[in-house]
C-alpha cells in the first residue's frame, strides 16, 4: 500500500487535480486547461503529464503511489471505458487502461457524479457511510449512488442516473436526453423556473416573481423563503415530485443519508426541509427516517471521490 494517490476530475473548461494521502488528507490541489482541440486527444496526455510532473516535483516514487482516480462527464463502464463523452469531444475511449499506460499507475475511472457521491460518503457531509445517494441539482440533475462504499455504475454505466427517471408520463415537453418528463425537468435550475413560469401562467395572483426581468433559481427560491405565495407553491410542487423520486431510489437501495448538492443546494436547509417533508410522506416505512442533508465538499467532492477509488483498503 502506497502513501499517495491522485483524484481527477475532468471538467468541460479545467480539470481538477488532487494529490492524497491514502489516509484521505489532501496535500495539495491545482487546475489544468481540458483542451478539447482534435476530439480532445490531448486530455488524457495532459493529466499524465500533470501527474509526473508533480511526482517529480515532490520526489515521490511510483512505487509509493496507489493509483490515479478520473472522473468523466459521461457514462463509465465498470471496466473504466467510456462509450462516448460529448462534452469532451470523445468517442469510444478505454479512460483507465490508457491512463495507467501513459502514467505507469494503477487507474480507474466513474462518472463524475457518482465519484461526487463517493467522495462525500468518503469525507463529505455522509462521512463514514457506506451506502449513500448523492443528487446534484444544477442547471441538470446529475446523480450518485453508493452501496457498501462502491460505486454502482451498472452494465451500461449509466447507474445512478436519477436525473432521468422519469416523474410524469404525461409531459409533452422533451427532456434534453429525448425523453419525456424526467426528474430534470423539474428539480433542476432551469426546471424549478420552468415550473414557476406554469404556476405563473395558470394563476392570476401577484407574486414578487412577476417582477423579475429574467426569472431564476435563486430568484425562486429567494421569494420562497419570504414566503412568497406562489414561489411557496412551486417549491412545493417541485418538493413533491423530488422528496416522492428519491423514495423510490430508497426503496431499492436504502441508504444511510441521501445527499444534496449542486448549485440549488445553495438554498440550504429551507430546500432540504421541503424535500425531506416529501420524502417522508412516500418513503417505505422503514426508510422514512433517512436524513436529507447539504453536501459539503462542493467542487472538491469529484477530486476525492476518485482518490478513494483507487486507494488499496
Amino acid at each position: 500500500m502506497g502513501m499517495y494517490c491522485f483524484g481527477i476530475d475532468i471538467g468541460g473548461t479545467s480539470v481538477k487535480c488532487g494529490l492524497f494521502l491514502t489516509n484521505g488528507t489532501l496535500v495539495e490541489q491545482w487546475e489544468i486547461p481540458t483542451r478539447l482541440e482534435n476530439n480532445g486527444s490531448s486530455i488524457l496526455p495532459d493529466v499524465a503529464d500533470a501527474i509526473k510532473t508533480k511526482l517529480d516535483e515532490r520526489g515521490i516514487t511510483k512505487d509509493n503511489v496507489d493509483g490515479v482516480g478520473i472522473g468523466i462527464p459521461g457514462p463509465v463502464n465498470e471496466n473504466g471505458e467510456v462509450p462516448m463523452a460529448v462534452n469532451l469531444h470523445w468517442g469510444f475511449k478505454a479512460v483507465a487502461s490508457e491512463l495507467s499506460a501513459l502514467t505507469g499507475l494503477p487507474a480507474k475511472a466513474a462518472n463524475d457524479a457518482n465519484i461526487a457521491a463517493l467522495g462525500e460518503a468518503w469525507k463529505g457531509a455522509a462521512e463514514g457511510a457506506k451506502n449513500v445517494i448523492l443528487v446534484t441539482l444544477g442547471t441538470g440533475v446529475g446523480g450518485g449512488i453508493i452501496i457498501d462504499s462502491k460505486i454502482i455504475a451498472g452494465y451500461h454505466g449509466a447507474g445512478g442516473e436519477i436525473g432521468h427517471a422519469c416523474v410524469n408520463h404525461n409531459e409533452v415537453r422533451p427532456c434534453n436526453c429525448g425523453n419525456h418528463g424526467c426528474l430534470e425537468q423539474y428539480a433542476s435550475a432551469t426546471g424549478i423556473v420552468r415550473v414557476a413560469n406554469d404556476i405563473l401562467e395558470e394563476s392570476k395572483e401577484d407574486s414578487k416573481m412577476r417582477h423579475v426581468e429574467k426569472l431564476s433559481a435563486k430568484n425562486v427560491l429567494d421569494f420562497y423563503k419570504e414566503g412568497d405565495a406562489l414561489a411557496v407553491k412551486t417549491m412545493e410542487k417541485v418538493g413533491d415530485i423530488l422528496g416522492s423520486t428519491l423514495a423510490v431510489f430508497a426503496c431499492v437501495t436504502d441508504p444511510e443519508a441521501i445527499v444534496i448538492g449542486g448549485g440549488v443546494s445553495k438554498a440550504g436547509k429551507p430546500l432540504t426541509d421541503c424535500i425531506q417533508k416529501y420524502y417522508q410522506k412516500y418513503a417505505f416505512p422503514s426508510c422514512k427516517s433517512t436524513p436529507i442533508i447539504l453536501a459539503s465538499l462542493g467542487n472538491d467532492a469529484g477530486i476525492y471521490g476518485a482518490a478513494r477509488m483507487v486507494i488499496k483498503d
